[in-house]
Parts: structure tokens; sequence; C-alpha cells
């Protein structure tokens, strides 16, 4: 059975898979940005799997069937799981945010589902691919200094069910190819350094006990660096 991980494309799988879940843990510990970035990584592995898969020569089709069920297996964590997760801890467990956490949830493994069952009929997705919901997620947290802080639990969770309601709708999207696969590589690259390195993380305070994130989010620059534990 591991020996299917030594197959370059499923190896790539089984690590995008991985940094989703260190994405999840990073979350889960208030690091939310951090999270996002290296969930992005994974979104990465996703789209560069596939093409090594097609450029491996004398790949066995056993092989080639595991990674297809890896890949959806991949996809469910790092495009259903981890934004609802992140939903849940930006929401504080709100009922709003777990019930859209779990819509996109189960929106995310129908939708791969019935692509493994049906898949891209005139080489076009039926729905929105699951994948499009860690990018959304990553803009919004790129977006988060702007929008304010109350509001931006119930905005995040409105625009997962939007997501999640496209995941399930007849709406055909093309596949990804040509210079679509630089555009991931370029934003996902540059929103992951973003959020890590960016002035996005000054602003970051989901660890901090409730109210205190309002009180920072009002006082200038200098002093929200001097105010953020541990610095």
């Amino acid at each position: 059975m591991l020996r299917q991980l030594v197959d370059p494309a499923n190896a790539i799988t089984g690590i995008g898979l991985v940094l989703s879940v260190i994405g999840i843990s990073f979350v889960l510990a208030g690091q939310l940005e951090i999270g996002v970035a290296i969930a992005l990584w994974a979104l990465l592995a996703d789209h560069l799997d596939g093409v090594v898969a097609k450029r491996t020569i004398g790949r066995a089709s056993e092989t080639g069937e595991v990674g297809k069920n890896l890949d959806s297996l991949a996809d469910l964590v790092s495009a259903g799981i981890f934004p609802a997760v992140t939903l849940i801890a930006v929401g504080q467990g709100s009922l709003l945010s777990i019930a859209a956490a779990a819509t996109l949830s189960l929106a995310s493994a129908l939708r791969l589902s019935y692509f493994n069952v049906f898949g891209s009929p005139g080489g076009r997705f039926i729905g929105v691919p699951t994948t499009y919901a860690l990018p959304v997620t990553a803009v919004m947290f790129l977006a988060r200094p702007f929008i304010p802080a109350v509001a931006f639990p119930e905005l995040l969770a409105f625009v997962v069910l939007a997501i999640a309601a496209l995941h399930v709708t007849p709406v055909r999207i093309p596949k990804t190819a040509g210079a679509m696969y630089l555009v991931v590589t370029v934003f996902c690259v540059a929103a992951s350094l973003a959020l890590a390195f960016g002035p996005w993380r000054v602003g970051q305070t989901p660890w901090l006990r409730a109210g205190q994130a309002e009180n920072l989010a009002s006082q200038p620059p200098t002093d929200l660096v001097m105010n953020v534990p541990g610095r």
C-alpha cells in the first residue's frame, strides 16, 4: 500500500494533504493567517499532482486509480475541512459559523463524489470546483484589515455559504489549463507570503480574550505591536 506513495504524483498529493493538516493545526493554535498561508501550498500541490501524473511514463492504471481517490480526499481536507475549521475559529463557535462550516463540508464531499462518478463532460466541471474555496478564503483574510472586526465572522460565513451553493449548482466551469496554472502558482506564492510575513500578521488577534481584539484595533500601529502577547 505504501508503495503507492512512491509514485511522484501521489507523493505530491500526500504532501498537500499533510500541509492541510499542518494548516489546520495553526488555525487551532490561533494563528489563522499562517494556517491559510500553509494551506495555499496544499492548493499548489493539488494543481501540480495532475500535471505530474500526466507526464509520468508507464504509470500503472491501479496507481492512477489510487491517486484519483487520494486526490479527492486531499481536496476534501484542504478545500472543505480547512475552510470550515477556519470559519468556526473566526466565529468562535457561533451557530452561524458551525452551520456554514457543516454546509461547506457536505457540499464539498458531494461535489467531489459527483465528479468521481460523472467526471467533467465536454472538458468542463459541473459545479464550481471545491478548490475554489481556498483562494476565496485567502482573499477574505487579505481583506480582513479593511473589514470591521465585528462584521468579519458573519461576512466570512455568508461567503462560505455562497461557495457551498456554487459547488452543487449545475454551472459549467472550464478546467484549469495553460496560463491559468501560472496564475494559480503566482497567487498561491504571493498570497501565502503576504499572509505570513506582511502587515496582516501585525493585526493578528484571534488568540486574544474576548474584547481585547476590539480594543487593540482602535490603537495606533505602534501600540498594537507593543500589546501583542509575547512581543
